[in-house]
């Protein structure tokens, strides 16, 4: 700043023909507290901005004369703004006396700021400099602004549509990465002090901070949040190195750590930001403001994961604990039976699917079934209709007046929720089998022959209250197997689930001998990224 309050101290590339010229263009501008590089033609202009480009030492504003000896100063203009690195550059035009009309519509056209008639006042000359170099600053500030907002939506968006706690800290940790240009990293502490954590794309994957790096921060975190326990609003705080553990930001460097955390009502910090202030240029208050928003987003987007993490551990649970185990299935006199049963990715929500086989008064009864729906109740429901099946067995064994008693059961305590089952009655001695089929996909029959037939076997979902057709009846060979799935294992989007059973059927006609070898060769198949839980049940005879 001058004595008079006005900025000085930009740099003016003045382009103009003769040495006069530059040379009183020169003195004024100087006189005004501005530094000068002149030259005296268009492509000396464009190579002179070529090498400052490089060095990082742009000028701040461009004086071009009209009339150049090798381009017009128009042309040079429009060069200039076709070139991204420069294209903010302001230029101002000047010429001996007045233009044309169509001159000046010219020269703003090709991106001119103002022109200036010459001879002109040394302050009119140092006001024009002074004005452009403004406008331009003002239009640099706007333009970093949407830019940073933009960034800062993108990055929301993604958040938004984490689909775990693991995936919510990789997009934030990206998201404060390309807001502050540095390395970040994103810090999710779930409720039972399980702690996520993303280091962004810009930090080297070599080196990671150890297991004892992340329990520092696990609880440090804690002590952060109990300290705010009740106090609403972002925190920023910078921690220095020697309690921040190396190797977040920079493989092996301690840096000190721009913290922005939201502390919980139950004092925790349940979402962390983190970015290095040592050695890296400081967040300006304008960023930091933005850090805070992406910081509230993620912590809004972390909320149900972290809850939905707890509930898919107590699904997860209810599931393994009510399901029998392969060891522990019941002894079943003449029949022998594999189960297998695989959870869904951890990303994907819980579902309802089950197995049963029992002893019944009449033979060996086996149940494949899902609730509809992905949610805890989904899990509750499928343990009841197992407790429900086995109570129902003590004194019946046609699977038609089974799938009837099921059916009344959910529509009673249950009214909003359906769901499919297969139930298949065995007599060992005989081989007879009668099937009743609520909804689900039909046992598969696999021959010794290498061939395999779908039982045709149909019937309404549970839950709707619509009668059962009677039982579907078949003899089993010795050599035969049946196979009972859900539709989670050949379920996938966009294709006909007509089409996956043609697949599955395919599949099992090939498979090695043995029940192990069936469900074995099935998971191999189909168990790639599946979305839906899946629960498996083969059985042959043993006589």
């Amino acid at each position: 700043m001058d004595v008079s309050g006005r900025r000085t101290g930009t740099t003016v590339l003045v382009v103009d023909p003769t040495s006069a010229g530059r040379f009183a263009l020169g003195a004024v501008l100087r006189r005004a507290g501005h530094q000068v590089v002149a030259v005296g033609t268009g492509a000396e202009a464009l190579v002179e901005l070529d090498v400052r480009r490089r060095e990082g030492a742009l000028p701040d504003v461009a004086l071009v004369d009209v009339d150049l000896p090798d381009m017009s100063g128009f042309e040079l203009c429009r060069r200039l703004k076709a070139r991204p690195h420069m294209a903010g550059l302001p230029v101002v035009h000047f010429s001996a006396g007045e233009l044309a009309p169509g001159d000046r519509a010219e020269g703003l056209d090709a991106g001119g700021e103002a022109h200036l008639a010459m001879p002109a006042e040394p302050e009119e000359i140092d006001a024009v400099v002074r004005a452009a170099v403004r406008a331009a600053r003002l239009r640099a500030d706007d333009q970093a602004a949407t830019r940073r907002l933009t960034l800062l939506s993108e990055a929301i968006v993604t958040i938004q549509a984490a689909r775990s706690p693991q995936e919510l800290a990789h997009a934030a940790a990206e998201g404060a990465a390309r807001l502050t240009g540095a390395p970040a990293a994103v810090f999710v502490l779930g409720p039972d002090d399980e702690l996520y954590r993303a280091l962004s794309r810009n930090r080297t994957t070599l080196a990671l901070p150890d297991a004892g790096a992340h329990r520092a921060v696990a609880a440090l975190l804690r002590r952060l949040g109990q300290g705010q326990a009740g106090q609403a609003g972002v925190r920023i705080t910078t921690v220095p190195a020697p309690l921040w553990p190396a190797g977040f930001f920079r493989p092996e460097v301690r840096h000190d750590a721009r913290l922005v955390l939201i502390p919980t009502q139950d004092g925790r910090a349940s979402v962390c930001l983190a970015t290095p202030t040592r050695g890296v240029r400081r967040v300006d208050p304008e960023t930091e403001s933005l850090l805070a928003r992406l910081a509230q987003a993620a912590v809004l987007a972390a909320e149900p994961l972290l809850m939905y993490q707890v509930e898919r551990h107590v699904a997860l649970t209810l599931q393994h604990s009510f399901l029998p185990q392969p060891h522990r299935l019941p002894e079943l006199p003449g029949v022998d039976v594999v189960v297998r049963y695989v959870p869904a990715s951890r990303e994907t929500e819980i579902g309802g699917d089950f197995y049963a086989a029992l002893r019944t008064g009449e033979g060996v009864l086996v149940a494949v079934g899902d609730v509809v729906g992905h949610s805890l109740e989904a899990a509750t429901v499928m343990v009841e209709i197992r407790h429900a099946l086995r109570a129902y067995c003590v004194d019946e064994s046609d699977p038609a007046v089974l799938a009837g008693r099921l059916d009344r059961m959910l529509q009673r305590y249950h009214p909003e929720v359906t769901a499919t089952v297969c139930l298949v009655l065995i007599d060992p001695a005989t081989g007879r089998t009668r099937i009743a089929n609520a909804g689900h996909i039909p046992p598969l029959i696999v021959r010794d022959t290498r061939s395999a037939d779908y039982a045709k076997a149909a019937g309404p979902l549970l839950g709707l209250g619509v009668p059962h057709p009677a039982p579907t009846e078949l003899f089993l060979e010795p050599t035969d197997r049946l196979l009972m799935v859900t539709d989670g294992l050949i379920e996938t989007r966009g294709t006909d689930l007509a089409v996956s059973m043609e697949h599955l059927r395919a599949a099992a006609t090939g498979a090695m001998p043995g029940l192990d070898a069936l469900c074995d060769t099935l998971l191999t198949c189909f168990d790639h990224d599946r979305e839906d839980d899946i629960a498996m049940l083969a059985l042959r005879l043993t006589n």
